[in-house]
């Protein structure tokens, strides 16, 4: 298992290196996608840190707290690629390729269309505040059906 912080570092010096620097809301889903999808592929987190559902869509609460002095504004912090395994980074790389093209407000709505989400808000009004947990199980088994279907 990674420190959430590994897999920010990476997501971010990844999209420098692409010239396209992430916001934290976009960080936000990107985290939540390669956690969810490294539970459904291999039945374990990636990360220890839980994720809540907020109203812009899941947040590891740390990592927003790490960026949020940025706002809705890129993040110019510049970290090296982490030093981690190569399934790990096959994992992220793929996670980029399917959602990195993506703006924050597009990957936003779509985690608000997939059952973890709305299973942890448990139908509150889309604008009401929330830090109920995703669920892991949840996410694999949402995640697991959409790789097998």
């Amino acid at each position: 298992m990674h420190k959430v912080s590994t897999i920010s570092d990476f997501f971010i010096a990844f999209s420098h290196e692409c010239g396209d620097p992430l916001s934290n809301l976009k960080l936000q889903k990107l985290l939540y996608y390669a956690q969810a999808w490294h539970l459904a592929i291999f039945d374990e987190p990636l990360f220890g840190d839980q994720i809540e559902a907020w109203v812009h869509g899941p947040v590891v609460v740390p990592e927003y707290h790490r960026f949020k002095g940025w706002a809705w504004q890129p993040i110019r912090d510049n970290p090296q690629l982490p030093e981690i395994d190569q399934r790990t980074v096959e994992h992220l790389n793929e996670v980029m390729e399917v959602y990195g093209a993506k703006n924050a407000y597009e990957l936003e709505l779509l985690t608000h269309q997939e059952d973890p989400w709305k299973n942890a808000r448990g139908g509150i009004p889309i604008d009401q505040s929330s830090n109920t947990v995703v669920s892991h199980e949840d996410m694999k088994k949402f995640y697991r059906a959409r790789m097998n279907g």
